[in-house]
C-alpha cells in the first residue's frame, strides 16, 4: 500500500534517523548533503525532497560510496537491493534474486517505476558505505571481497555469507560477532569468536527477519497448495545462488479474462510466476472474475533455461488458496532476439519473429516478438490449463545484460 508524505513528513522522519543513529555519516541524506553544498540549506534540502523519485534517485546514485558496486566494485550499478539499501550490478543482483525476496528484493534503477516511499525507505537504510560498514565489519582476512572479475561461485560465497548468514554482520542488537575484525584480532579473540558462533547463527535466523519478510517467507513455505498436480520447488540451502545468469525478464501480468468461479459467484484471483528457483507474485485483486493487474515483476534467466510458469489462484483467509489454471511459455526465443538485437546496429522498431498459435499450444493469438524503442518484447494471450475457463495477457520484456 503506497503511503503518501508531505515535504515536513518527510523532513521529521529524516531528521529522527539521524537523530538516532550515531554518527553524522550514517545516513544517506546527511552523506549526500555533505557532498552537496547545495543542499545544506533547508530550502534547498526542500526542494530535493519534492524533486520527485527518479531524479532524487539519479542524485543518490552519483553519491561518492554509490558509485560502485558494494558487493564486487564495479562501476555504475545499475540495480538495487531494497531489503538492505545497497546499489548493486547485474551480475551481482542475479545472486541476490537467487536468494529469494524474503531476504533481498532487487529493483532496477531504471526500469522499475520508483514512489516516493521507496526512496525515502532508500534514503533511510543508508547507502553503500553505510550498509558495508554495518555488514562487512567483522570482515575475515582469509575471505576476500569479490571484484569487477571475480566468478560467479565467488560472488555467490561472498554475498550469501554477507546478507543470508550475515556472518560478517556489526550487529545492532549485541549479538555475538561471528568474526573478529582484523585489526582487533589476536588469538585469544580468534577462540572466543568462534565459540561464539554457533550461538550467533541460531539466533540470527530470527531476529534478522522484520515483520514483513517473515509474511513473505511463511507465504514461500506454505505453497503446498492443492494444484492440481504442480508442486513448488524448494530451494535447497546448498544449491542457494548456484546458477549462472544469462539474462533478466521483466513480465508484466496485464489482465484476465472470463476466469474460473472458485467463491460461490466470483474469485480473488492472484497470480505466480515462477522460473527455476525463484518465484514472485502479483496483488490479489478482490471480487473480480476480468482482473486487470498490470503488475510488472522481474526475474533472473538461468543458463540452463526452464520455461516460464504461470499459476493463477483464487486467495482464501481461512482455506487453501484455490487453484484457477496454468500455462507454461518458452523464452528461448525472445531470449535469442535479445541476443541477436545486441550484436545488431538495427535502430528502427521491427519483428524479430513469432510464437505461432497452434492446436499444439495455449496461445489464444500469435505471440508476436517485436523490437520497440530499443527494448525487446513478446506480447502473450494464453487460454489457462487443467481449468474449466479463463484467458491470462502478459507482456515479456528481455533485459540485455549490459542495462
Amino acid at each position: 500500500m503506497s503511503i503518501q508524505h508531505n515535504n515536513s513528513d518527510i523532513n521529521a522522519d529524516v531528521n529522527s534517523d539521524i537523530d538516532g543513529v550515531s554518527g553524522s555519516g550514517s545516513c544517506l541524506y546527511d552523506l549526500f548533503c555533505s557532498e552537496t553544498p547545495s543542499l545544506n540549506s533547508q530550502s534547498q534540502r526542500d526542494r530535493w525532497l519534492s524533486s520527485g523519485p527518479q531524479k532524487r534517485l539519479d542524485h543518490l546514485m552519483c553519491q561518492a560510496g554509490n558509485k560502485y558496486c558494494a558487493d564486487c566494485g564495479s562501476s555504475e550499478p545499475k540495480w538495487v537491493s531494497s531489503s538492505f539499501g545497497v546499489f548493486i550490478c547485474i551480475k551481482c543482483s542475479g545472486i541476490h534474486r537467487s536468494l529469494g525476496v524474503h531476504i533481498s528484493k532487487v529493483l532496477s534503477l531504471k526500469l522499475d517505476e520508483w514512489t516516493d516511499e521507496q526512496v525515502d525507505a532508500l534514503v533511510k537504510l543508508g547507502g553503500n558505505t553505510v550498509i558495508n560498514r554495518k555488514y562487512e565489519a567483522c570482515l575475515p582476512n582469509n575471505i576476500k571481497k569479490p571484484n569487477p572479475y571475480s566468478s560467479n561461485e565467488e560472488r555467490i560465497d561472498f554475498i550469501r555469507r554477507k546478507y543470508e548468514l550475515l556472518q560478517f554482520l556489526d550487529s545492532e542488537e549485541n549479538l555475538s560477532c561471528p568474526f573478529v575484525p582484523s585489526h582487533q584480532r589476536t588469538s585469544s579473540s580468534i577462540q572466543n569468536c568462534l565459540s561464539s558462533r554457533n550461538y550467533f547463527s541460531d539466533k540470527k535466523n530470527y531476529d534478522k527477519q522484520t515483520t514483513k519478510n517473515r509474511i513473505g517467507l511463511s507465504f514461500r513455505n506454505s505453497r503446498g497448495r492443492k494444484d492440481y498436480g504442480h508442486k513448488s520447488t524448494k530451494k535447497s540451502n546448498s544449491l542457494a545462488g548456484m546458477v549462472e545468469f544469462v539474462g533478466l525478464i521483466m513480465v508484466n501480468v496485464v489482465k484476465g479474462t472470463n476466469l474460473a468461479v472458485r467463491d460461490v459467484m466470483t474469485s480473488d484471483p492472484y497470480v505466480i510466476l515462477s522460473l527455476g528457483h525463484q518465484s514472485v507474485k502479483t496483488r490479489v485483486i478482490k471480487n473480480n472474475l476480468n482482473p486487470v493487474w498490470n503488475e510488472s515483476l522481474m526475474l533472473s534467466i538461468p543458463e540452463n533455461i526452464p520455461p516460464l510458469k504461470v499459476l493463477v489462484y483464487d486467495k482464501d483467509t481461512f482455506s487453501t488458496d484455490d487453484f484457477m489454471g496454468e500455462a507454461e511459455i518458452d523464452i528461448q526465443p525472445l531470449l535469442s532476439a535479445a541476443k541477436a538485437y545486441e550484436k545488431s546496429s538495427i535502430n528502427e522498431s521491427m519483428q524479430l519473429g513469432k510464437w505461432v498459435a497452434s492446436g499444439d499450444n495455449t496461445l489464444v493469438k500469435d505471440g508476436i516478438i517485436f523490437l520497440e524503442e530499443g527494448k525487446v518484447r513478446q506480447e502473450i494471450s494464453m487460454r489457462l490449463q487443467k481449468v474449466e475457463r479463463g484467458v491470462l495477457e502478459i507482456e515479456l520484456e528481455c533485459v540485455p545484460l549490459t542495462q
